[in-house]
């Protein structure tokens, strides 16, 4: 039986999200069909409303619909610490967890050679842009830079990317600390391979 164009179009453009693959395509385009109308037009406004009405932060590089993003305008945020994540999504996990209130850098993703991407394809520049701005704002506004926190993800690209930029601000003087990384609470030490456990032995701290 030939599949219907306009079933077939729908499955080719879900197969090419990450993480969908053929199957998974099939059963959310199908199931689509069987929903009601409004959760198909509540998805097509949703998907052309994304493009439409978000833009980049020209301060911090996230995801925004006003600029500068509502985190960077609150004034009850830490400005002279800047946490540097990779992603969005883990600007997103970070304030969900409630234990930060500095500021965002996001890199909108990591230095993978083996993927062509340096670090010119990153917001690497626009955060050293940013950090030496900090130096000509006024230490009685609280807005001078006191710590970078390199919280990339614990990959060899992650590793990588964090030292770059390490390496960056050296010459500057800036406190420099990376996020800790270990066995996550719920996981047992024996299913932790050796590199999580040297590292949460190297992290461990006072009890």
């Amino acid at each position: 039986m030939k599949v219907p164009k306009s079933v077939q179009d729908l499955i080719e453009v879900f197969e090419q999200l990450p993480g969908i693959g053929p199957k998974t395509a099939a059963r959310l385009t199908y199931y689509l069909l069987h929903a009601p109308d409004n959760l198909s037009e509540r998805l097509s406004e949703a998907a052309g409303d994304i493009k439409k009405k978000t833009k980049i932060c020209s301060v911090c590089q996230n995801i925004t619909e006003v600029d500068p993003c509502d985190i960077c305008e609150k004034d009850n945020r830490d400005k002279s610490i800047i946490c540097i994540v990779e992603d969005p999504l883990d600007v997103w996990a970070i304030e969900k967890s409630g234990g930060f209130n500095g500021l965002y850098h996001v890199l909108h993703g990591v230095i993978a050679p083996l993927d062509n991407i340096g670090p010119e394809e990153l917001k690497i520049r626009e955060l050293m842009i940013r950090i030496k701005k900090s130096y000509s704002d006024s230490p009685n506004q609280g807005q001078t830079l006191k710590e970078l926190i390199l919280a990339t993800n614990p990959s060899m690209e992650g590793e990588a990317t964090a030292m770059y930029i390490q390496r960056l601000v050296k010459p500057l003087k800036i406190k420099t600390t990376r996020i800790a990384r270990g066995i996550p609470t719920g996981a047992e030490i024996e299913y932790a391979d050796e590199i999580t456990v040297r590292r949460a032995f190297e992290g461990r701290i006072d009890f």
